[in-house]
Order: structure tokens, then sequence, then C-alpha cells
């Protein structure tokens, strides 16, 4: 990647301030497109790790606004195939000592992650699944029923429910982390080394010339770059049709809701495919529950009635002692989903071009290995071995990462 000429050192944030408000400067050496965690994390990996510090963060709203705003937080890497379960533990391990890295508390929880089964079916995926975790060098366990029911004592297990409890996967080193701490800590460690985070700059184009893209241009100017790097979920996909690009992507809204603060009563995280809710207790006491996609494509960030409606049945019926609680708030994010359920990561055929894309219902948990992956791969101009199983040629040759088991519920 050709290096442009080196900036002046940035002055540091104003008192009180965890990062500059800059103007953006007419040319960047790399520009990330999208200011949620991944875009973050990419900036910061790209200075912190390769010395490209030339960076700009461009955010067409306000800084993790998007669905960095909107997840439910949740940490694992239990997926069934290599090549996934390799970027996710990737992530996990940076997890792991992402609080040491960034100097502050995230609210890091390794409170473990339940997977229920309720049919036969289900428990021979699921046992499946943990032969592969295993084989994969990640943590995972088979519970029984009784097991489960010690684990989660307020877990309805009996066999006279609709959807009984015949066991579940558990991830013991898996969890949560407060999203917004999370972009707070990756924005401001990029900020202090240099890289502008742009907010209010929409992205409507790209500068070209012929295969090469050499910018792009926003409502406040043109901004040339060396590279771009695009972040910004299901909306990468409108951007790339002005290249005349069309990406493999639907999006679609994604429920959540939370209840008012309660006592402690859940300290795992539990989620079900087959009932289609997932449960777990943000630090502060509200339960967070999420569901699966709403069946239509869009971009809403609202509550769906239906689909929430749907959610708090099952979780009633999972969780007999939340029949008392009320839901204080619901909304929507957007998730972006290829056709086999697993993401896009790497070049596009437009040189200086690259994506990350695609990651449906599983983008926060990835937030650290992702951006580690492609900073590595936009600062070397090739894919990361990690990311190689996700590039978009796989489409045309059939080599798909089917995730399709693991997505089936927001997680």
């Amino acid at each position: 990647m050709p290096a442009l000429p080196a900036a002046e050192p940035p002055a540091p944030p104003p008192h009180g301030r965890l990062w500059r408000s800059p103007e953006p400067r007419p040319a960047y050496d790399v520009l990330v497109v999208g200011s949620g965690g991944h875009g973050l994390a990419t900036a910061y990996y790209l200075a912190a790790e390769h010395g490209i510090a030339d960076v700009a963060v461009l955010e067409r709203g306000w800084l993790a606004g998007g669905n960095m705003a909107r997840n439910t937080a949740i940490i694992r890497s239990n997926y069934l195939w290599d090549a996934s379960a390799g970027i996710y533990e990737h992530a996990l391990t940076l997890w792991e000592g992402l609080e040491d890295a960034l100097g502050r508390d995230l609210h890091f929880s390794q409170r473990g992650v339940l997977n229920l089964a309720h049919s036969t079916h289900d428990v021979r995926e699921s046992v499946r699944r943990v032969n592969a975790n295993r084989l994969n060098g990640i943590d995972a366990e088979w519970l029984g029923p009784d097991e489960v029911a010690k684990l989660v004592p307020i877990l309805d297990t009996g066999a006279h429910t609709r959807h009984p409890v015949l066991g579940a996967t558990y991830q013991p080193r898996a969890g949560i982390a407060d999203h917004d701490l999370v972009a707070w800590g990756f924005a401001a460690e990029a900020d202090r080394l240099g890289v502008d985070l742009v907010q209010g700059c929409e992205v409507t184009g790209f500068l070209r010339s012929g295969g090469k893209v050499r910018g792009v241009r926003t409502t406040r100017g043109d901004i040339a770059a060396g590279a771009v790097a695009l972040c910004a979920a299901g909306r990468t996909s409108v951007l790339t049709e002005t290249l005349g690009m069309r990406l493999p992507l639907q999006s679609h809204p994604l429920q959540a809701l939370v209840t008012p603060l309660l006592e402690p009563v859940l300290d795992t995280v539990v989620m079900s495919n087959a009932v289609h809710v997932y449960v777990s207790q943000a630090p502060k006491g509200e339960l967070v529950l999420g569901a699966g996609i709403d069946g239509y494509n869009g971009y809403g960030q609202r509550g769906s009635p239906r689909t929430v409606e749907d959610q708090i049945a099952a979780a009633v019926e999972l969780y007999p002692v939340f029949a008392h609680a009320e839901a204080l708030r619901t909304w929507a994010g957007t998730v972006d989903v290829a056709p086999d359920a697993s993401p896009v990561i790497g070049p596009t055929p437009f040189e200086g071009l690259y994506i990350n894309c695609g990651w449906g219902t599983g983008g926060y948990k990835a937030t650290p290995g992702v951006g580690h992956v492609l900073a590595d791969t936009v600062a070397n101009g090739r894919p990361h071995p990690l990311a190689e199983p996700f590039g978009l040629e796989r489409f045309t040759t059939g080599a798909l990462v089917d995730e399709h088991g693991a997505a089936a519920v927001a997680h």
C-alpha cells in the first residue's frame, strides 16, 4: 500500500473528552468507513500493530451509534466449522486481554454460555458441535439436564414443558462485555495513536481510476486514500452498488429488549434455538433478551411487536419467574446475512478496496478478532490466513462456510 505524505501529529483531545472531533483532511493512508466496533478495532490495530496511524474513521452519524449500540453483548467462540472456530477463537483470545491492552474496564465477564437442546436432533447436533470444538482446542462441554438445572436453577427443565430441556452445550470462557465501553475504549486508544474519528461524515460514493479505488466521496467533501476498508454492516452493500458491485447480502431488522433492574437471578448466558430466545443479565441488573431476525428485508431500528411478543412468551415458558418482569425498552439492529451465514472479509475486485460484512448475528463477539485480521489484511495487501476462507470468491467456487446452525437465533 503506497504511503501518503506524513501528517502532523494530532493535538490531544479537549479536556474531559475521550477523543478529538477533527475536520476531515483531504487525504489519508487508510480510510475506514463505519465507526462500529469493527471499524474502530480495525483503525486501532492499524495504528497499534502496523504503525499506520494516518487513518480516518468516517461515520455518517455518531460514533458507535449503529449496531454497536444495539447488540446484546454476547461473546463466544463455539462455532462448528474450522474456519469459523478459528476467527472466533482468535477474537475470544483477544477479548481475554483487551482490558489490559486498552487500559480500561470493559465489564468483561466470562460467565459462560449455555446452548439448550430440546429434541433428539438438538442433542445429536449439540454433541457433534462439542466434539468439533474440542478438536479445535475450544473449551466446550456437554451438560445433562440435571447439570443444566444446577447451573441455572430458575430454568424450568421439567419433562412436562412444551420444549423439555434434554441438555446443553456449555462454553465456560464465553460471556459478555459492555458494548459502549468497548467502543469508547477502541476509540480513545485509536485517537491517542493519531487516528482521526470523523462523525457526521456520510460516504456517498468512491473516487476511482479504472479498477482502483483512490478514496471516497462524502457529505463533507472528497477524501483520497491509499486504501479504503468498508465496515458498515448492511450499508456496505449499498455503497458497493455505487461501483456496480453487488454483494450476496440481505439485511434484516433484529429484535431485542430489556427489563427494568432486577435482583441477580441469572449469572450465565442461556440460549435456545428451538424456543428462539436467549437471555443474560447485565451487571446493572436488567435482563437482556434477544430473538431471531424479522422475516422481511429492511433497515428499521424499531421493535417489531409480533417478534417481541413471541420472544417474551418463549422466555416466560423457560423461566416462569420472569412472568412478573416488565419490558422496559425494545429496539432493533440491522443484520447483514450472507447465503452461508458467515462473514465476508478481505479484498474486492477493486484494487485498494476491502470489505468486512455479512456477520449476521455474530458480529459483536468477533470485534477484536476481525479488527486485528482486517488491519493485517489492509496493511499487507493480502488476506490474513484467518480471513482466507471468508473471501468473496467462495460464492463462485462453492467453498461455503455454512454456519446456519450457529446463526438460527440471535447471539
